[in-house]
């Protein structure tokens, strides 16, 4: 009764495959003969279980009895594409498509034959067919465009698709690629040009030419188009990323600090331009020292900030500069906020050291000396303050306390056998000053 349940069913499916099946994949066929039902079910049998030479077989069979039937071509391609015979299952693809080129299964067969073997210059051919059947094979024509390196024609489709279905991960990294070579961004301007005409509310396409022209060094034709953006879209944040530049090179403080402070603000705006921006502002700055209280808000936005210490890098901005008193005050900036941050603690100490603040020195280190009791560089820092603050006693204890925590760092030992000279000289007993400095200069030869 099951087969005849079968027979009745594909029967009944087969009186009017063209309002029934449409463009299912067809996998099922009129029965004419007993025969041909018994090899074609046969086939069927045979591949469900994987067992493909067998099934192959049997539709060579079903051939003999019907040689024009294109789904039992259909069948025959998978059958050969499962056991990897490409030329074979191109081949039976193809004759169904020939004998019934309406039905989309049948190019979409010869597409997974010449993908899977890479022939993406044929596959371009059968995509464009399967495009009449389904629009959406143009995401695959873009990424076989991309395969073939025919970038102009990868552009042209990516800025259609993204005018009429909308953007995608996948074409936004395509497009990025293409436009990284020079020759293609000629197109890409003008075709942003009228996407703005088109869309003037549209932001994404104003940001895509501002940095078009910014990246060819076309830094006027950016500006137009971040005031433009701005005109239209008046609370565009990434307008003011443009004009923030133009206001600093106009020397317009005020203008670039308002620009600066809403680009900071921003959720929209990515970390590494805002890190951009303040390190440019920076320059400035120590150029117009009376915007130093516009940089001190400006790194108030960067407080919960992980990945980059904003107040110690400019401390270190400042140290280069040997400009001690601002390199000490971006620290302190830093270790009000982060105490923990033991680099910053180093640059900051050896700063005051720098800057002969030897009682600031003295009181920090003694305080981290308590919080860190196991790091010896703290015993160093508070040893040579007290020592140049004449407590030489004191600085003594220190180092000799400190030193024991130190393990393999030899300039640090140098410094501490310095130091411990210095204390022994303070306090008069020449034989010891001069046996550290001895040590001193002895791993200072090696």
């Amino acid at each position: 009764m099951k087969k005849i349940a079968l027979i009745l069913l594909f029967g009944m499916l087969f009186s009017n495959p063209n309002s029934v099946f449409a463009q299912a994949e067809p996998e099922t066929i009129g029965l004419e003969t007993d025969a041909f039902q018994e090899h074609f079910f046969e086939a069927l049998k045979q591949k469900g279980i994987e067992n493909h030479d067998k099934a192959i077989e049997a539709l060579e069979k079903c051939l003999k009895l019907e040689p024009q039937n294109p789904i039992v071509y259909n069948e025959l391609g998978k059958n050969y594409l499962k056991i990897k015979g490409y030329k074979d299952a191109y081949e039976s693809f193809e004759k169904a498509a020939q004998i019934d080129p309406s039905n989309k299964w049948y190019w979409n067969g010869m597409y997974d034959v010449c993908y899977q073997t890479q022939d993406y210059n044929q596959s371009i051919i059968i995509v464009t067919k399967l495009i009449e059947f389904d629009p959406g094979y143009k995401e695959d024509l873009v990424s076989l465009y991309m395969y073939t390196q025919q970038f102009d024609k990868a552009l042209a489709l990516i800025n259609d698709l993204n005018e009429n279905v909308g953007k995608s991960a996948k074409r936004d990294g395509y497009k990025m690629q293409i436009l990284q070579t020079a020759k293609y961004q000629g197109s890409e301007k003008e075709n942003l040009v009228e996407l703005i005409k088109k869309h003037p509310k549209e932001e994404a396409n104003y940001i895509s030419l501002i940095y078009l022209y910014s990246n060819s060094n076309e830094e006027e034709k950016a500006l137009e188009v971040a005031k433009q953006l701005e005109k239209e879209i008046p609370s565009s944040d990434w307008a003011q990323v443009s004009l923030f530049k133009f206001h600093l090179n106009n020397n317009d403080g005020d203008k670039a600090v308002a620009s600066m402070n809403q680009v900071l603000d921003s959720d929209e705006v990515d970390d590494k331009i805002k890190h951009r921006i303040l390190n440019e502002f920076l320059i400035f700055v120590t150029n117009n020292p009376k915007y130093e209280a516009a940089l001190e808000k400006a790194i108030a936005y960067f407080e919960n900030e992980n990945e980059v210490d904003v107040a110690k890098e400019i401390g270190k901005f400042y140290q280069n500069k040997k400009d001690w008193n601002k390199a000490i005050k971006y620290y302190e900036m830093e270790q009000s906020s982060n105490p923990t941050n033991l680099g910053n603690t180093m640059l900051l100490f050896q700063a005051y050291a720098e800057n002969q603040q030897f009682k600031e020195l003295a009181k920090n280190a003694e305080n981290m000396m308590e919080l860190f009791p196991s790091n010896p560089e703290f015993y160093y820092y508070a040893g040579l303050a007290n020592n140049q603050l004449k407590n030489f006693k004191k600085a003594k204890d220190i180092l000799e306390t400190g030193i024991d925590y130190l393990v393999e760092n030899k300039n640090l030992e140098i410094n501490f056998n310095i130091q411990l000279g210095e204390a022994y000289n303070g306090l008069g007993d020449m034989k010891k000053k001069e046996n550290y400095f001895l040590k001193a200069d002895k791993l200072l030869k090696e």
